[in-house]
């Protein structure tokens, strides 16, 4: 059967948006309308003829509302195969009649744990009946009309006129399709709410988890490459997706993922003295933190210029109009900021393809959750890497002891390298990253690599000597070997942090006992992968 004409609706919604407006559509076509509970008033108050559902049942709605449309007058009008002849027989026996249109949306759960209710208030907003009558009218789309978004509405009512009162099978097959991933989005977000708020498990023997499309993105990492980027229901933290975008073309996937990086970082300097992060490839290339945005900008510009080029810029504080002059010197592919000025949106706008993302705050650093990582046949799964170390945390394990600035380095260091990938070695000096070495396969090689780029902007800018000259440096693992604190100590570093915990950590000790370093174990790590 394709074309079915709508005699009889059903309506029971939760969301009330649009339905006065869908009532005297349906009522303006002769549609019967049968309702339940509020959507019934609220379609009486604007005029409409409406049919109680208890009228329909002949038992009225009980057990406050819990048990109204649980009923073989409602289901059999509902999953009635209309051309099986036992069906038709089956209707005719009991007077069932059939039901053409549903349009219901759910109690709104989610809404309600996001807003802190209690737990009996939640569970009295878990909806059985809306959910029932939903996956029936999806069933049996072959007869039936299900919606269960506002923003169909229109379609709906477009359907109908350009049908003459009737949809298509078409029609019905998208709508059932909606409807089935609204119930299981739905009935996703209580087994969550059951399973971490309610009982507290970390990991759930299953989990069922849902996303909601925002939009298609132009490509992922790669042209052949399709993508898109989708959101989560229910409580989250705001970023990205969330931000005003001022200016520029869309976001690409590696936008997304580059600025998100920034962010996070940005994000370790919440509430401190203006910051600036350059990430390239979801490294950072330079982080400084100064007395004005301006400053930092030129200080983490000058770790590394080349790979600034064509980076992802995030800052902690809003944008200034000086700063955004001089972030347009280079090109620069997306700008995040908690705000900006007028002044620096008129500097940017002169760029037309940088992308000027503006967020109302930064998020938690500190916040919890859980990261998802797919590999070929699972997906494993892990707590956030929230770990934070303060100047209390540390253990001195050298003959000296870091100075006070220092200790300051090193916690700075430390900082930005649990945003650098594995191994990842951040040389710091004076509240700015000196060279940072990010990925390699040993960490020796991310010593030498963040020493030779420090060594090139000494050049470039006709310093006296390297930035690494006097620094402190970070490991966000234990050093294997001395070598890779012997090359951070040949690059004129002075102080090093580092987890600790390798089985030569005595010989590494002793040798920055002997170089003159002076060292702090954390005693945790921040591997990145």
């Amino acid at each position: 059967m394709t074309a079915v004409t709508i005699r009889r609706a059903l309506l029971s919604v939760s969301d009330k948006t649009g339905l006065v407006d869908l009532g005297r559509t349906l009522a303006a076509r002769d549609v019967e309308l049968v309702s339940t509970g509020g959507t019934a008033k609220a379609l009486r108050e604007a005029g409409l003829d409406v049919r109680d559902v208890s009228d329909l049942t002949g038992f009225p709605e009980m057990m406050d509302g819990r048990v109204k449309t649980l009923h073989p007058m409602v289901h059999g009008g509902l999953l009635a195969v209309r051309d099986n002849p036992e069906h038709a027989a089956a209707m005719e026996e009991h007077a069932i009649g059939a039901i053409d249109l549903v349009v219901v949306n759910l109690y709104p759960f989610e809404q309600t744990v996001m807003r802190g209710a209690g737990r009996d208030e939640v569970i009295e907003n878990i909806d059985i009946g809306g959910p029932s009558m939903v996956r029936s009218a999806a069933k049996n789309h072959g007869f039936v009309t299900i919606v269960t978004d506002p923003t169909d509405y229109a379609a709906l009512t477009e359907e109908l006129n350009s049908s003459d009162g009737a949809t298509s099978l078409d029609f019905r097959k998208r709508m059932a399709a909606k409807a089935f991933a609204a119930t299981a989005a739905y009935d996703a977000a209580i087994s969550q709410w059951f399973a971490f708020a309610d009982q507290g498990e970390k990991f759930p023997a299953q989990v069922s988890m849902t996303r909601v499309l925002s939009g298609s993105l132009r490509y992922g990492e790669n042209p052949h490459q399709q993508a898109a980027l989708y959101l989560p229901r229910g409580p989250h933290t705001p970023g990205l997706p969330q931000a005003e975008q001022v200016q520029g073309k869309e976001l690409s996937y590696n936008n997304y993922n580059d600025a998100n990086a920034a962010f996070e970082l940005a994000a370790e300097f919440r509430g401190q003295a203006p910051a600036v992060v350059i990430v390239k490839h979801a490294n950072p290339c330079g982080v400084a933190q100064r007395g004005t945005l301006l400053e930092a900008w030129e200080d983490a510009l000058a770790c590394d210029s080349v790979s600034a080029f064509g980076g992802i810029v995030a800052t902690n504080v809003p944008l200034d109009g000086p700063t955004a002059e001089a972030i347009c010197q280079i090109f620069t592919e997306v700008v995040v900021a908690p705000g900006a000025d007028d002044a620096a949106k008129a500097a940017f706008a002169k760029k037309k393809n940088l992308r000027l993302l503006l967020t109302d705050d930064l998020p938690d650093p500190r916040r919890s959750g859980q990261m998802m990582s797919i590999v070929a046949g699972g997906i494993l799964v892990q707590d956030r890497d929230n770990g934070a170390i303060a100047a209390d945390d540390l253990k001195v394990v050298t003959k000296r002891a870091p100075t006070e600035q220092e200790l300051k380095d090193c916690l700075f260091a430390w900082t930005v390298a649990r945003h650098v990938k594995s191994n990842a070695i951040v040389y710091a000096k004076d509240g700015a990253t000196a060279g940072i070495g990010a990925g390699q396969m040993n960490r020796r090689d991310s010593s030498r690599i963040a020493a030779m780029k420090a060594a090139e902007a000494a050049e470039k800018y006709g310093w006296a000597q390297s930035h690494t000259v006097g620094s402190a440096v970070a490991s966000d693992a234990f050093f294997p070997f001395a070598d890779g604190l012997l090359a951070a100590a040949e690059a004129g570093a002075t102080a090093v942090i580092q987890p600790g915990g390798s089985i030569r950590d005595e010989e590494v000790i002793a040798a920055a006992d002997e170089a003159g370093l002076a060292m702090v174990f954390t005693g945790m790590r921040h591997f990145r992968h």
